[in-house]
């Protein structure tokens, strides 16, 4: 037996990569607007330089991406020519509140969504929908500091009231926070947070942590009352961590490296504080401020599945000596068994099996892979045809370790969405450049181009995929 039949097929995206217009329709402005393409990306995402609009000497590739917000109905027209099941996508909280602290949401932003999602159930797609991918309104970032202020709740739970009530009947699969522990290592992206000099950075990270598991709880909560039929899942950026050589102490340290990941879907999954990480707070002098009733809100409203993005795995030396690959927001040690993409991420299809058994092994809940792919340079005809063998190898060969997982090693798979179904901004460098989607777009790294769609040979492979329920990968 392979896939089950209603297996959701499909493919993932992100507002801020994917829609532009990002001053219409009454949209507030984001954090994720006002990062920048170039050298400074980084230091802005990780809340380090600070940047709380746009100015004269960058440019923001959010502004307009791939223009989205125009041209969804052609987009959602090629995954349904695909087949697709399933369309991740997220919701920019700016379009639905502004600024973030209204009491009222903003009609023309709901009715956007809304259209959205009509649009796939047209096709028979399930919208599976990110509330927050990593999309923060910078009125809420300016006046209380993003996720570090524990009023970010109550705006957070407007939110989810507001598209909760909203979206009845057209949505019912629902992640709280995309790639939660990304806040460890991009706090500006994944929590708005800015630091001050001299600031306790970790306190900070923890302490908005805090809250966003508290929000996501009160967000599984309310989904589960407005609409039993509706799943609340969590979002992991996963990928296994291996010991560089068999000395315990590298084994000691990789166990430490995926604890640091597996921290946030134990709290969300379990519904306690790990004994692990409260030890790490109490030996780091970390203060977690809880009120009454925090306990019990993450104890009683765990999510109903586990989604998770997978890209590589990960290695991890204890030896100084041992040389880091670039690429990776999560450094790693080169493995020397893998190839590697021209980013830097090391390829490991054996590895998303690893990775799928360990957090089906430690939580027993279904799994939902929503994010898959391999980023690359492709070169497009005349017609804007790319012949990109090198992505459908690539899938095959995570797509069969996917099956592998489920038939036999017995987990529970709800479906798979790759990352990228049409080529979007990326998130880690801000460039067109690194190419992940089925469907060409003519755009570049400075803004240029038609923006133009067009199918790369990857699509035509993936229907057939979808068409077999994944029995047929060949090419």
């Amino acid at each position: 037996m392979g896939f089950r039949e209603d297996f959701l097929w499909g493919g993932a995206t992100a507002a801020n990569q994917t829609e532009g217009g990002y001053n219409e329709g009454g949209r507030g402005l984001a954090n994720v607007d006002v990062i920048p393409h170039g050298e400074d990306r980084f230091p802005v995402m990780k809340g380090h330089m600070k940047m709380f609009d746009f100015d004269e000497d960058h440019f923001y590739p959010a502004k307009e991406a791939i223009d989205h917000y125009h041209r969804y109905e052609e987009d959602i027209a090629l995954f349904a020519e695909m087949g697709f099941k399933t369309y991740r996508l997220s919701i920019a909280w700016s379009r639905i509140f502004p600024k973030g602290d209204e009491a009222e949401p903003n009609e023309e932003g709901l009715k956007f969504y809304e259209n959205i999602f009509k649009e796939c159930k047209k096709y028979g797609i399930e919208p599976l929908v990110t509330i927050t991918h990593f999309d923060i309104p910078m009125h809420l970032v300016k006046e209380y500091g993003g996720w570090r202020n524990r009023k970010m709740i109550g705006f957070y739970e407007n939110l989810c009231n507001a598209i909760f009530r909203r979206y009845k009947g057209l949505v019912k699969y629902w992640l709280t926070f995309n790639e939660i522990n990304v806040i460890m290592h991009l706090p500006f992206m994944g929590a708005g947070l800015y630091f001050e000099e001299g600031e306790n950075e970790e306190q900070v990270q923890y302490q908005a942590i805090h809250h966003e598991l508290i929000a996501s709880a009160v967000a599984t909560k309310i989904a589960h009352e407005v609409d039993p039929e509706n799943q609340v899942g969590c979002m992991l950026a996963a990928g296994k961590f291996y010991p560089y050589t068999p000395n315990p102490k590298d084994v000691l340290a990789a166990q430490q490296a995926d604890r640091e990941n597996y921290f946030f879907i134990d709290v969300q999954s379990r519904g306690e504080y790990p004994a692990y990480a409260l030890k790490k707070f109490e030996r780091k002098g970390i203060d977690i401020q809880m009120e009454e009733g925090d306990s019990e809100l993450l104890k009683q409203y765990t999510v109903d599945f586990i989604s998770f993005s997978y890209y590589s795995s990960r290695v991890v030396a204890t030896d100084p000596e041992v040389d880091e690959v670039g690429g990776n927001i999560m450094s790693s040690v080169k493995n020397p068994y893998l190839e590697a993409s021209e980013w830097g991420w090391q390829i490991d299809p054996l590895g998303l099996r690893i990775t799928m058994n360990e957090i089906y092994d430690r939580y027993q809940k279904p799994l939902f892979i929503v994010e898959n792919g391999l980023g690359a340079v492709d070169t497009p005809d005349e017609n804007g045809y790319v012949a990109d063998d090198y992505r459908i190898d690539y899938l095959a060969q995570h797509i069969q370790a996917m099956k592998d997982a489920v038939e036999i090693d017995g987990v529970d798979l709800l479906g798979y969405t790759t990352w990228g179904p049409i080529d979007i901004v990326s998130a880690s460098t801000g460039e067109m450049k690194k190419r992940y989607g089925f469907i060409y777009v003519d755009r570049d790294n400075e803004g240029n181009g038609t923006l133009k769609r067009s199918k790369k040979k990857s699509f035509d492979w993936y229907k057939k995929v979808i068409a077999t329920n994944g029995e047929d990968l060949s090419y």
